[in-house]
């Protein structure tokens, strides 16, 4: 595969372990991530014709670099290995690789050996700013280093600083390796030694999580682009509400600030991209939403205060988030205006990586090639960012979204080169964000590279794709799927952004359910009055909050080496987590197909249960299925068409009373409702009771052995407890107005 990397996964095909590998920064590089498994032909069939490793001559299980073959676990992972490629041993299944070269340079291309006779899943750029999965079957410093494949199956690491005057002829610790059984544990393992390697980033679950991750969400940029006004955004929020799915957060995107375009003149035709060479006149709003004068008439706002004011007053918004660009806007700011000449902006023009230049070309890219870039002085990024939040919070903003992350990789010219530039301002600009917002108010964008990746230190939430294109049908599965596997890397890292998306769209429902099992903010960009209320309320509880599920969502581990989007047969199944339950999302982009599905992939995750794991609820039925340990059911699927299946472990109450929670049946994620199940009575056999504690409103379900006696919900009798005979289906309504939580406890 000719391309520059993110992650890489290979595997043989009925693989018993995983390799991982990986870059980072460290004194002379940064890192990329791979992963590799080992081919079929190092394993050999047990008498149950599973597979174990043959053991090769080496013994020692840890990495070794020895005789041009690198073993992981004393197996073979690269062979015909370079004489300067050197191994770094870290812990008993991790290593680091470098390698050395005769010249200094900005730039060294060094081949690591051949990877052959695999699988491979690559996370790699295919535009500056995003990366997307490719399946195939060959192969903290000042540096960044990426893995990429030439024609003869070689890997080969490449670094560059982004600077002609940052060189080096070593890279000492570019490459991190590791083993291990499950891929998902092996990824997390792997990024918390890397994060106690480089201490340049924190994982996921350290971090503090905004609030608008557990509410319901609008943004204003495909409901009116650039053309986004405060009446809009009125109307906007106003049929959301009065549809039963009030909007709790809100994103102004890009349009609210004050911008000039030299390259746009008044009254000649409209040039596409040439918006890119916009640049910022000052940090405050534009005259859209502020009166100019006290004696204007029009209906504009007093100022940004006074309309955020209204509209949190008016529609229960909790957050508003406007937008702003790294670099304030996507041309930066205007060189020499009153009230940016102060940051010291400079007109620069951006130049790509080599790596990026061979992959797909990008509009704004190419438009702020051409148009330059006002790049802020380094040593007034602090005060430039301070300056603009403070005011945002004198203006009750809540948030920001910050977009056009990767352009620093392509400006850093003598500026000491990509990464420590990246550095620089990611450190600012958390800082300020810290100072001056609450709740870690920042969803970052356009940041899919490791130079940011390995810099987020507080940063939350990041777009996981490109982004969401309502009027191309082509980019609708594969908006998905990129996000779905893009998540086994970044999710470790920050909590994977899906992005907005119409309601009212063919393919809504594929994003609706994608994003009940994503564990992401749900958030829509509908234009006022153009909802599918019927498919938001699966997805948003009356009071505006959402199921939200507890990790990414991933691909199942039976889909990590297949390629969805371009393979014409393969079926796409994103798996997660609740309290209680699980949670299986398939989606079909080809062929109506029948398959057989096993839930091995929630098995380890949803404890301890009895020899019949799971019930299980495709969406689109509202069947119930009982499913023993390890086998498997069947799910046909037609052509475009996803479904949803709750999975809950089935558990022993009183000995004879088998009992799991499905949850709230009218959502998308179910189980999502649920926060514990547990007994509240005696095993007497006069007060046996199970006691389920949720919220959200709709029908709750549950598979019950026994049929119930009664239900009481919050302390008060339920008249009509709904019992199916033939799959032991136990269901009650709970009212809107117990939304907020409520005690379903049923009696035997």
């Amino acid at each position: 595969m000719n391309m520059t990397s993110m992650a890489l996964l290979t595997r043989p095909q009925k693989p018993n372990s995983c390799f991982s590998s990986s870059s980072t920064f460290l004194p002379h590089c940064n890192i990329q991530s791979l992963r590799f498994l080992p081919h079929r032909s190092l394993l050999r069939p047990n008498k149950n014709n599973c597979y174990k490793w043959k053991h090769s001559m080496f013994i020692s299980t840890k990495p070794l670099l020895k005789n041009g073959t690198l073993t992981l676990n004393g197996h073979e992972a690269i062979t015909g290995v370079p004489d300067n490629v050197f191994l770094t041993p870290l812990t008993d299944s991790s290593a680091f690789l470098g390698a050395t070269s005769s010249q200094s340079s900005s730039r060294h291309v060094f081949k690591l050996g051949v990877i052959q006779d695999v699988r491979l899943l690559s996370l790699f750029r295919f535009k500056v700013w995003w990366m997307i999965p490719r399946v195939g079957n060959s192969g903290n410093g000042e540096f960044r280093g990426s893995l990429q494949g030439n024609s003869s199956n070689e890997l080969e690491l490449c670094l560059e600083s982004g600077d002609p005057a940052v060189v080096t002829s070593e890279a000492i610790r570019a490459v991190f390796v590791n083993y291990g059984k499950h891929p998902f544990d092996l990824m997390k393992e792997s990024m918390k030694i890397l994060e106690e390697q480089t201490g340049t980033f924190s994982v996921r679950e350290t971090k503090q999580m905004p609030g608008i991750l557990d509410v319901f969400g609008w943004c204003t940029w495909d409901a009116f682009y650039h053309e986004v006004n405060p009446q809009g955004i009125k109307d906007g929020l106003r049929s959301l509400s009065e549809g039963g799915t009030p909007a709790k957060f809100l994103i102004i995107d890009d349009g609210w600030q004050d911008t000039t375009n030299e390259f746009q003149k008044e009254g000649e035709p409209f040039i596409d991209g040439s918006q890119f060479g916009g640049r910022l006149v000052s940090v405050e709003e534009n005259n859209k939403f502020r009166r100019t004068s006290k004696e204007s008439q029009d209906d504009a706002p007093n100022d940004l205060k006074h309309f955020v004011a209204d509209i949190k007053r008016n529609f229960g918004l909790k957050y508003v988030y406007v937008w702003h660009a790294l670099l304030g806007y996507w041309g930066g700011l205007v060189p020499n205006a009153r009230d940016t000449k102060k940051y010291n902006p400079k007109l620069t023009y951006p130049q790509q990586s080599p790596g990026n230049l061979a992959n797909m070309r990008d509009l704004a890219m190419d438009c702020m090639e051409k148009y330059g870039v006002g790049a802020i002085d380094p040593d007034r990024i602090s005060q430039f960012y301070d300056d603009l939040h403070s005011y945002l919070v004198s203006q009750d903003v809540d948030g920001v979204k910050v977009d056009v992350q990767n352009i620093l990789e392509t400006i850093a010219t003598d500026l000491g080169g990509r990464v420590s530039l990246t550095r620089h301002f990611q450190e600012a600009l958390e800082k300020s964000i810290a100072s001056n917002f609450q709740e870690n108010s920042i969803i970052c964008c356009m940041g899919l590279s490791t130079d940011s990746i390995y810099h987020s230190k507080r940063s939350a939430i990041t777009r996981a794709s490109d982004d969401y294109y309502p009027q191309n049908p082509a980019t609708q599965t594969l908006h998905i799927a990129a996000v779905a596997f893009n998540s086994i890397y970044l999710g470790e890292v920050v909590v994977p952004d899906w992005d907005m998306f119409y309601s009212l769209h063919d393919a809504a429902e594929f994003h609706a359910i994608a994003r009940a099992v994503g564990g992401c903010p749900v958030y829509v960009s509908d234009k006022p009055g153009h909802h599918d209320h019927k498919i938001l309320k699966r997805l948003v509880l009356p009071d505006g909050s959402v199921l939200r599920a507890k990790y990414p969502g991933r691909p199942s581990r039976d889909c990590l080496f297949t390629d969805p989007v371009m393979d014409g047969k393969s079926l796409l199944k994103i798996w997660n987590l609740n309290k209680c339950t699980g949670v299986i999302v398939m989606v079909q982009r080809y062929l109506d197909r029948f398959l057989l599905l096993m839930l091995s992939i929630l098995k380890r995750s949803l404890g301890n249960c009895g020899p019949e794991i799971v019930q299980s609820i495709p969406f689109n039925k509202g069947s119930l299925s009982r499913i023993p340990k390890g086998e498997q059911f069947g799910v046909g699927l037609k052509t475009l068409e996803c479904d949803v299946f709750t999975v809950s472990p089935i558990k022993a109450y009183y000995q004879k009373i088998e009992f799991a929670p499905i949850g709230l049946m009218n959502m998308y994620n179910s189980g999502g409702a649920i926060e514990s199940v547990q007994q509240s009575g005696d095993s007497t056999g006069y007060n046996r009771r199970i006691l389920i504690k949720g919220r959200g409103a709709g029908s709750f379900g549950g598979y019950s052995s026994v049929k119930p006696k009664g239900c009481s919900i919050n302390g008060k009798e339920e008249e009509e407890v709904k019992y199916r005979e033939e799959d032991k289906l136990v269901t009650v309504t709970i009212d809107v107005s117990d939304n907020s939580g409520w005690d379903v406890d049923i009696w035997y």
